[in-house]
């Protein structure tokens, strides 16, 4: 069976954002993201991985990305942070 794809959340603790993406290899991405590797978050540095969801289709986790992305997924994953945290 193929590795599954994933959606994941990571949190900065530099300046208090999330950063939404998605791989099929999250073990590496984290640490991918954590050593400067990603542009994306050179300069937020020291990342936690917050939420994982795995995939078992390709074309999903890009679209469940988007949707996080979006003005209401935003507004529904700082409702869930609220609660957990």
């Amino acid at each position: 069976m193929p590795l599954p794809f994933c959606v994941y959340i990571l949190f900065s603790e530099k300046d208090k954002l999330l950063y939404t993406g998605y791989t099929s290899n999250i073990e590496q991405r984290i640490i991918n993201h954590n050593s400067g590797g990603a542009i994306s978050t050179r300069n937020r540095t020291l990342l936690k991985l917050i939420f994982v969801n795995f995939i078992y289709l390709k074309k999903m986790p890009e679209r469940e990305k988007n949707i996080l992305k979006q003005t209401w997924g935003k507004k529904l994953l700082n409702l869930c942070l609220r609660i957990l945290f």
